[in-house]
């Protein structure tokens, strides 16, 4: 589980140090209002991924218990 964190923590970290890069592409997406069309679809990747992990690592954890 603190590996799931700490991946967490540093795609959180990463994702907001590319955000703050401006660009022509982002003030195209802010004037035609579909910036929040990207956010929300950034946001549900990410929640999926998160989803998965701990899916992932609950499953492990219980193969882990089986064997010993």
């Amino acid at each position: 589980m603190k590996k799931i964190l700490s991946s967490i923590l540093f795609l959180s970290t990463f994702i907001a140090a590319f955000a703050q890069e401006t660009g022509q592409a982002e003030s195209l997406f802010r004037q035609s209002g579909k910036i929040y069309v990207v956010v929300g679809i950034i946001v549900i990747i990410f929640l999926l991924i998160v989803l998965y992990l701990v899916r992932l690592d609950r499953k492990i954890s219980k193969l882990e218990e089986n064997q010993k």
